[in-house]
């Protein structure tokens, strides 16, 4: 098996610098859509043998040095009891937002296997294909990010409701971030169990708080639920989008490798995280749309500047948008591997 995903996390040395890409089984490929057209987005999800076959797409296309389960961070929500449906061009709606205590009373902390098994049935496909292979990642959403969805009721701009239940009434916010923790906790204590390798947690939204908002309301929790999964010993990777500003915070995370999006200065980054955290990241992913020679420029800058740190894990700033044309992320792919090797 091709190890060197899991070495660069751990800060072992490695012959190249190990490469996987967020979203990665997803809308760029066509062998996604061909998969896609026969079911809807949940039920994709909810099918182990097809979520399985997506998710080693990549692996298989592109040559990528982990897998990532193909899955999505809302789940959970459903099965804590949320209505959830996934709309074309509207993307994640969950039909009654969580707006009182009563309303939240309503939810519960769900039985993972009983819930989510089929989550676990997909991790058990995916070890098995990937025996000789490469390493497979799981993932959750963090809470903080998982709240905006449920007090919004999808997508939102500016997170009023969020911020309105955070800043005028706390209790009830932080009575639905200890419910989210829980269940999170519960869900990759599951996936670790059921095989994955490494976990990553993603906090898509945690760059539209405040320093002090994310130390109060989000970054407790994601300290907790790392935490709670120290003892799986397996890598635990916390991912916070548009962090350039938090990096003082999350290196306290107790992760072990952290995400970087595109916006932040890798060599900063590695100063300020020290010699006991790894990264991840962090090209911007409508670079691929560059000509190759300009893209290579990147990559080469983005590996040269990562070189300091404890481990470095090529990855794109957030996930490949599904204009992308696959032969620029099999380049990508390519790349990495060649001016990285042996370096």
């Amino acid at each position: 098996m091709n190890t060197t995903f899991l070495k660069a996390c751990r800060g072992e040395k490695t012959d190249h610098t190990p490469i996987w890409i967020m979203r990665q089984a997803g809308r760029y490929l066509p062998d996604y859509h061909k998969v896609r057209s026969q079911m809807t987005f949940l039920e994709l999800c909810k099918n182990p043998e097809k979520a399985a076959e997506v998710t080693l797409q990549p692996v298989d296309i592109l040559g990528v040095d982990a897998a990532i389960l193909f899955s999505d961070i809302l789940v959970t929500l459903e099965a804590m009891g949320m209505d959830l449906d996934f709309k074309e061009k509207q993307g994640p709606v969950l039909a009654h937002p969580i707006r009182s205590q009563a309303e939240l009373d309503q939810l519960i902390i769900p039985d993972p296997i009983e819930k989510l098994g089929y989550v676990m049935d997909t991790i058990s496909l995916l070890r098995t294909e990937l025996a000789d292979k490469v390493p497979l990642i799981g993932f959750c959403g963090a809470p903080f990010t998982l709240s905006t969805y449920m007090i919004e009721g999808g997508s939102s701009k500016n997170f009023f409701n969020t911020k309105k239940m955070m800043y005028t009434d706390p209790g009830l916010y932080h009575n639905l971030m200890a419910k989210l923790t829980a269940s999170t906790i519960s869900y990759l204590q599951a996936q670790a169990e059921a095989g994955a390798q490494a976990l990553q947690v993603f906090d898509s939204w945690a760059g539209s708080l405040a320093p002090n908002d994310f130390a109060e309301f989000a970054l407790p929790y994601v300290q907790e639920i790392i935490a709670a999964l120290k003892p799986a010993g397996i890598p635990l990777i916390y991912f916070a989008n548009n962090c350039a500003g938090l990096l003082d915070l999350t290196k306290t995370s107790g992760a072990d490798v952290l995400g970087l999006d595109w916006r932040v200065d890798i060599p900063t980054a590695i100063e300020n995280f020290g010699p006991d955290i790894a990264i991840q990241g962090n090209l911007d992913p409508i670079s691929l749309l560059l000509p190759e020679d300009k893209l290579e420029k990147r990559i080469a800058s983005i590996l040269e500047r990562g070189r300091g740190a404890k481990g470095h894990i090529f990855n794109l700033g957030h996930g490949i948008v599904p204009e992308t044309p696959p032969e620029k992320a099999k380049f990508v792919v390519e790349t990495v591997h060649r001016l990285s090797k042996g370096k």
